[in-house]
């Protein structure tokens, strides 16, 4: 079954990591990318930036767009790793996230297109 792990982050998530080490961070990562791929786990996953972010909400069928991420919550998303793994080993994959000590990270299920 497919899921994604949805990595959540603030300002403070962001200072920690950068204190310890960015490089190290990011160098934890690419060694669970690289195991996920070796395992057949892994489908895909990417950080996400800030920049030129937008919120869109249509209200009346009128659209109305304001500089984003910025919704009603203290985190932003940052990123995310869809795999391809049990439910049990979605959790262990999210519990090894680097951002995981400082931030929530959400394990998702894909919903099932065939189903009604």
């Amino acid at each position: 079954m497919k899921y994604m792990l949805l990595i959540y982050g603030n300002t403070e998530t962001w200072d920690a990591l950068h204190a310890e080490g960015i490089d190290q961070v990011l160098e934890q990562h690419h060694k669970l990318t690289d195991e996920l791929k070796a395992n057949g786990e892994y489908v895909d996953g990417l950080g996400l930036t800030t920049a030129n972010a937008q919120v869109v909400r249509v209200n009346d069928g009128v659209a109305a767009v304001t500089d984003g991420p910025f919704t009603e919550a203290k985190e932003v998303l940052a990123g995310y790793y869809l795999v391809d793994c049990t439910p049990e080993r979605a959790l262990e994959i999210a519990t090894r996230l680097p951002e995981a000590r400082f931030s929530p990270i959400e394990i998702r299920s894909f919903t099932d297109p065939m189903k009604p």
